[in-house]
């Protein structure tokens, strides 16, 4: 793809929270054609087939199926737009997931706005961008030290509020500091690590804890 004639590409913002989209409307209005926005899977994916952007910036947790859906949905018939994921998460499973649907890139919000401009431009050009630490788990997945189609397949059976309670059993917390963590009840924890447990065909918090670590959930 080529910038338009005023030397910018065109945009589409995606992500469910308003102030967020309206932060970097404010921070690359001048510098990037924002042509639309998307709050969720649905209106992501209208916005971009309106538009046919040049790059979509794509948050990974999206109401309605999540940002892979919107990739997936999108790239059988608009083939040239480009998606880089823009997330404050850095989870192992988010970053192979998005890339795997067809993302050219993942950054998390953290970047800043001259960097986030310089990805755009990147990605729109056919680069593949990611920050630092998310290409490690890139290169380990196409190298095969994460099992790729095995994180898929077995999260996907995982609710997001399950995830969130499976990465903090993992990472060692008591029901009650989960339950403090996610202002749920103590039962509500129990109930999600039960499911997780059956879910994954696992027998106790260990295992759990073992399969979270071999996949760097954690």
């Amino acid at each position: 793809m080529t910038p338009v004639s005023d030397g910018r590409y065109d945009v589409v913002i995606v992500d469910d929270h308003s102030m967020f989209r309206a932060g970097v409307r404010a921070d690359l209005g001048e510098k990037v054609n924002i042509v639309g926005e998307g709050e969720d899977v649905a209106t992501a994916v209208r916005a971009v087939k309106a538009a046919v952007p040049d790059v979509v910036l794509l948050d990974v947790h999206l109401p309605g199926g999540g940002g892979a859906e919107v990739v997936r949905q999108v790239l059988p018939e608009l083939p040239e737009v480009r998606f880089l994921a823009l997330s404050v998460s850095d989870a192992a499973e988010d970053v192979i997931s998005v890339i795997r649907a067809g993302a050219r890139g993942y950054v998390t919000k953290s970047i800043s706005s001259a960097e986030l401009v310089e990805a755009i431009g990147r990605v729109a050009e056919g680069d593949a961008v990611f920050s630092p630490r998310l290409a490690g788990f890139v290169l380990d997945a196409f190298s095969g030290s994460i099992e790729v189609a095995s994180i898929d397949e077995d999260l996907d059976r995982l609710s997001q509020r399950e995830r969130e309670v499976l990465r903090l059993i993992a990472r060692g917390y008591q029901y009650k500091e989960i339950a403090r963590e996610l202002f749920i009840s103590i039962k509500t924890v129990e109930t999600h690590v039960s499911s997780v447990l059956r879910k994954l065909q696992l027998s106790n918090r260990y295992q759990l804890t073992r399969w979270a670590s071999d996949r760097k959930l954690v």
